[in-house]
């Protein structure tokens, strides 16, 4: 049996930009992409701290040390500059390998976007 459980997540990520204008999805620092696991047009579930809005969107990546988080499309009516995110990403996994201990990569991020732990 698969099950969909938790991949990877960005905790508290600062959001850089809401651009109303642009087609849609949430762009992010092509680094901190590597670091957790996320590929360009994955799905992910984007969760405001601030307001308390989720919306499901894909990763386009931005400028590699850029610390960007950009709120493209409709998503920026759903946040604003400042306004701090978790990021999540879900894949499928057996059954047997999340026993055997699945544990989702997890990048928790400061006031500027700065990886302070990655677990």
């Amino acid at each position: 049996m698969k099950l969909e459980v938790l991949k990877s997540k960005i905790h508290k990520a600062v959001v850089t930009q809401a651009d109303l204008n642009y087609e849609g999805s949430l762009g992010i620092d092509q680094d901190i992409m590597d670091k957790v696991g996320l590929l360009p047009y994955e799905k992910i579930l984007v969760s405001n701290l601030n307001n308390g809005q989720r919306l499901e969107t894909y990763v386009i990546p931005s400028e590699r040390g850029s610390r960007s988080f950009l709120l493209n499309g409709s998503a920026a009516r759903l946040g604003a500059v400042g306004d701090r995110i978790i990021i999540m990403n879900f894949a499928y996994f057996d059954a047997e390998d999340i026993k055997k201990g699945h544990k989702p990569t997890v990048a928790v991020l400061n006031e500027v976007n700065e990886i302070e732990l990655l677990k």
